[in-house]
This record gives structure tokens, C-alpha cells and sequence, in this order.
């Protein structure tokens, strides 16, 4: 009888195992099949003029220099803003918050606000900071919106990944005659550095992808800016995504749009692995 039940339990998890790896083989020849494909039709139109020129219909150039400048802008003024209140909320929630049910109401509330789509988010910030707040079309009206939109993703991941953190760490520290927060600024943080990064990461995605939002806040300009100008109000402009809904949806012009979207593809990798390269660094300081 055991040796029945020991063969059943056996064939049940080899085939178990089968369907695991055959979902995880299936996932990842669509990924590898999307991203070798947009790179076949994009990769040839790729030049030096197309990456540092900007389109002109009088002159007939194609370039994407103002959409890659523009993107690398919304992604450091939104990080640089976000960063700081979603990393420093998830610590006031985890560490000092002592009120649990109110905890539990705002976890509810960043769950909630993840789940809302972008086109509410562009609708809002386009009322509130370019109407609102006289901020008008602009790469700085729309990084405030993007704010709105990854500010959830960074309190979340990084409120879990303090919850990893075992209690012996802040305990021992604080045993020590660490104050609370000398403890949580070189054990805690340390620590969870891997969590707070990989919400980075998600934050950068949802960033770099984005396109409905930034159609209403941003703008659709091709102007080159400097990093000082780029945080003025009213200089708009439009990244690469949405420069490539222009080029896909508006124009019809496919193959520059395949051309944008193998950018695309590559500026994200890039940002991704630096992501884990800095937190690697930060994590070795950390333990030192």
C-alpha cells in the first residue's frame, strides 16, 4: 500500500514538475520571441543621425535625441522625487506607526491607488498641476504625475522587504545603544536594500512605459532641453513611448517605430542592470 501511495505521489510530482517547466519554458520563448523580434525590425534602422538628431518635416530628418533626452528627464526628476517619500513613508509605517488599523487602511489605499489605471492618473494631473497649479504642458508636470503613479509600487515593496528583516538585527543593534534610527539607517535599510531596488526597477518600468498619462501632461514636443530647463514649467516634451505611439499609431510609420521600441528596449536594460549594480555596491558598503 505504501508503495502504491509512494508511486502515486511520484508520478504526481513529475508531473507537476513537467507543466512547471513548461510554463516557465513557454514564458520565457514569448519574451525571448518579442524582444529578438522587435530587435530584427528595429536594430537596421538604427543610426547615429536617428540617435542625435531631432525630427524635422522642413529639413526631412528623422532623429529621437529630444525623446531619449526627455525620457532619461522624467525618469531622474520623478526618482528623485519619489524615492524619498515612498522609502520614508514605508519606514514611518513599518518602524514607528504604532496605530495597526490605520496601517492596515493605508496599505489598503496603496493597493487600491496600483490598480488604477494611467488614463485617470493623466486625467488628474492634467486638472491638478497643469491647470491647477499653472504648471502647463511640461516634462515637470508630467514627472509630478508619474509620482502619483509609482509612489504605491515603491511603499509596498519597500514596506515588505522591511518586513524580511529579521527582529534579532533590530534588536541586537538597539541592545547595543544604537538609537532607533542609527539602527534602522545601517542595519534595517542595509538590509532590505534588495527590495527597495527591485521596487526602483518596477517604478523605472512603469516609467519608461508609459504613455497615456504623459500624452496628457507632457506633451508631444521634439525640443532638445537642458537639465535646468527640463524642470521649468511649460517646456513640454514627449518621451519614447510616446514617440512611438506618434510614429506607430499616428503616422503609420512602422518601421521608425520599430526603431524606437529597440531603443526603448536597450535604455531599460541599461538602467535595469545599473539598478542592480548600485545596489550591489550599496549592500557591500552596508555590510562593511
Amino acid at each position: 500500500m505504501q508503495d502504491k501511495i509512494s508511486l502515486g505521489r511520484k508520478i504526481k510530482s513529475a508531473v507537476l514538475n513537467i507543466l512547471m517547466y513548461l510554463s516557465a519554458g513557454t514564458i520565457a520563448l514569448i519574451l525571448l520571441g518579442m524582444i529578438g523580434y522587435i530587435l530584427y525590425r528595429g536594430l537596421p534602422h538604427i543610426s547615429l543621425d536617428f540617435l542625435t538628431q531631432k525630427p524635422s518635416l522642413v529639413r526631412e530628418t528623422v532623429g529621437i535625441l529630444p525623446n531619449i533626452l526627455n525620457t532619461l528627464y522624467i525618469i531622474l526628476i520623478t526618482l528623485v522625487i519619489v524615492l524619498p517619500i515612498g522609502v520614508g513613508a514605508a519606514i514611518y509605517l513599518n518602524e514607528y506607526a504604532k496605530n495597526k488599523r490605520i496601517v492596515r487602511i493605508i496599505e489598503l489605499a496603496t493597493e487600491t491607488l496600483s490598480g488604477i489605471p494611467s488614463i485617470i492618473y493623466g486625467l488628474v494631473g492634467m486638472l491638478i498641476f497643469v491647470q491647477f497649479c499653472s504648471l502647463g504642458t511640461s516634462l515637470l508636470a508630467g514627472s509630478l504625475t508619474l509620482v502619483i503613479m509609482t509612489l504605491p509600487t515603491i511603499i509596498r515593496t519597500t514596506q515588505e522587504s522591511l518586513k524580511t528583516v529579521p527582529n534579532g538585527y533590530r534588536e541586537g543593534s538597539l541592545a547595543l545603544g544604537a538609537g532607533k534610527w542609527y539602527m534602522i539607517r545601517t542595519v534595517v535599510l542595509p538590509s532590505a536594500i534588495d527590495g527597495i531596488v527591485t521596487g526602483c526597477i518596477l517604478s523605472i518600468g512603469r516609467i519608461v512605459g508609459e504613455s497615456a498619462a504623459l500624452l496628457f501632461t507632457a506633451g508631444m514636443a521634439n525640443e532638445v532641453y537642458g537639465l535646468l530647463d527640463a524642470v521649468k514649467s511649460g517646456n513640454a516634451g514627449s518621451t519614447l513611448t510616446v514617440a512611438l505611439y506618434m510614429y506607430a499609431k499616428e503616422r503609420g510609420e512602422f518601421e521608425i517605430a520599430f526603431g524606437v521600441a529597440a531603443i526603448l528596449l536597450l535604455l531599460t536594460f541599461i538602467i535595469n542592470l545599473s539598478s542592480k549594480l548600485a545596489a550591489k555596491k550599496l549592500k557591500a558598503k552596508g555590510a562593511k
